[in-house]
């Protein structure tokens, strides 16, 4: 029996390597309507371009794409990324997504992303952790600044979605901010 890999483990969540093996799980992932929503995803993607992309994940040093899954049956939930990882400035951008509407408002997010943020944070050292989120997703702007995410801007008709244009907000962390909040308590 496969036991998968739990590479940062918390509570009720885990985040685990993704591998060419869940090719058929992401793409499925790709197409839940209100995620594609929340994220502003827009492209239509084929098997073979997600199976290629998990594969061009797995060479990439400038990111880190996680699964997040569910620690009492292993059940995939969504995902996480830092991307961009500049190591001169210590700064990259971070991303999740939650892929069933069942999964959400339980505290699986904020959990995945606070285990992404100690791994960024802590083992990657870095300095400045960045975010976009659409001004219509009014949940993860709350959940955002809960963590400890700042408003620092606002891309103003940013995305075109749905035949309308919508704001981008522009949300950091800082690591002293980070571990005042999660380390020295």
């Amino acid at each position: 029996m496969y036991t998968p890999v739990r590479f940062l483990q918390g509570d009720q969540v885990y985040l685990r390597p993704i591998s060419v093996e869940d090719t058929e799980l992401y793409f499925r992932m790709l197409f839940n309507k209100e995620t594609r929503r929340l994220t502003g995803t827009q492209k239509c993607f084929t098997r073979e371009q997600v199976r290629q992309y998990i594969e061009g994940k797995a060479q990439d040093s400038s990111g880190v794409l996680m699964l997040i899954a569910l620690t009492e049956n292993d059940t995939v939930i969504g995902d996480i990324q830092l991307l961009e990882i500049h190591p001169f400035n210590r700064s990259c951008y971070i991303r999740i997504a939650i892929d069933n509407q069942i999964h959400q408002g339980k505290g699986y997010g904020t959990e995945a992303m606070k285990l992404m943020l100690d791994y960024a944070f802590g083992d990657l050292n870095l300095h400045r952790i960045e975010l976009n989120v659409y001004s219509y997703n009014e949940r993860a702007i709350h959940v955002y600044e809960r963590l400890g995410f700042k408003k620092e801007g606002v891309q103003r008709d940013a995305l075109f979605y749905n035949h309308q244009y919508h704001d981008s907000i522009i949300m950091s962390m800082l690591e002293d901010e980070y571990r005042e909040r999660y380390v020295n308590k």
